[in-house]
């Protein structure tokens, strides 16, 4: 019966009976290659496949204490006026502020700190830098102490700008290192580098941080870079004081001052749920970090079953852990719940 329809079809209509063929052929194709290993598109995959992702794989971290930390003043002025900075240290440090400083001077003195000349002191650093810089300003601070530090280029140099788009000088570099040698063998990190722009009359973007560096007693160069999760989630939100960060090959803390990613307010949720904002389950606090987009907003439990960020679609390679806490106690909290 269905023999006598497949030529009743080709004899009136040739063209669906190749197309039905063609079709059949394309789903075999499909089979085999899923069969073998090769990708298939998603449409043509079943639900068991869908769900048995490859898990993302984990980078490991280690826990340091960051001694140091500095904010810009927001109401920062110009290179002829000057600029407010913040320092905050647990122990007593230098403050050294470098105005004009070389980009490859800068550049070379942290290549040779990760080759073996350990810039522990403001004089290594200075030192490294080959006195290719403008002006050299240093303050030491008390680790009780949490006051601004004016810095200013001197009038008589008469630098009212550092030339046109693309420069070979940073406006500012400030370097934190710590004042007691016997205090540098108990932290892992020996100084921060901060590279700053300050507006001037060529160049009038707003003043920011640029980049930050940490140089460890090993000889180790991490270059800072922000988080980005909910504004709104008070226990998860950056801080300018020093404190405990993870890290380990990218540390990856919130700089002072930069807001994560836009989301809904959280300000209508009854007070038990704060911070149990995962952007999938919407029942578990954010506790991995997506790599390399940086973006917090999965918890332990469904950092498993995606492949691409749920805020930007961007390929995860990699993930770390916020916190200290095994996955499976997040999905075993996660079923007691349901």
């Amino acid at each position: 019966m269905a023999a006598e329809f497949l030529v009743m079809l080709y004899e009136y209509s040739p063209l669906f009976y190749i197309t039905v063929i063609s079709v059949c052929f394309i789903i075999t194709v499909a089979v085999v290659l899923g069969w073998f290993g090769f990708d298939v598109p998603v449409i043509l995959r079943s639900s068991d496949e869908t769900e048995s992702l490859t898990p993302v794989p984990e980078r490991k971290m280690v826990q340091v204490t960051n001694s140091f930390a500095l904010e810009m003043e927001s109401t920062a002025g110009t290179v002829t006026e000057g600029v407010s900075l913040r320092p905050y240290c647990l122990e007593d440090c230098v403050l050294s502020c470098f105005w004009g400083c070389g980009v490859p001077a800068l550049q070379g003195a942290l290549q040779s700190h990760q080759h073996g000349l350990l810039l522990r002191t403001p004089e290594l650093f200075q030192e490294a830098l080959g006195l290719n810089y403008l002006h050299h300003q240093s303050f030491n601070i008390h680790k009780e102490e949490k006051e601004e530090y004016f810095t200013q280029m001197p009038p008589d140099l008469r630098v009212t700008d550092f030339g046109l788009l693309p420069r070979d000088r940073y406006p500012l570099v400030a370097v934190l290192t710590l004042a007691n040698p016997e205090t540098r063998d108990n932290y892992n990190i020996v100084a921060s580098v901060t590279v700053l722009h300050v507006p001037d009359d060529k160049y009038r973007l707003s003043a920011r941080i640029l980049s930050q560096y940490l140089l460890t007693a090993q000889g180790n160069l991490y270059d800072l870079k922000p988080l980005f999760m909910s504004a709104d989630n008070s226990n998860l939100s950056g801080t300018t004081e020093p404190s405990t960060s993870t890290q380990g090959a990218e540390p990856q803390p919130e700089r002072p001052g930069e807001k994560g990613e836009e989301s809904d307010s959280e300000g209508d949720w009854p007070d038990d749920t704060q911070g149990r904002d995962c952007v999938v389950c919407q029942n578990a606090p954010i506790n991995r970090v997506l790599l390399p987009c940086r973006h917090a907003c999965v918890c332990n439990g469904c950092v498993c079953h995606f492949q691409h960020c749920p805020i930007c679609r961007a390929f995860v390679l990699e993930s770390f852990a916020l916190a200290n806490r095994p996955a499976c106690d997040e999905e075993e909290d996660f079923l007691s719940e349901d």
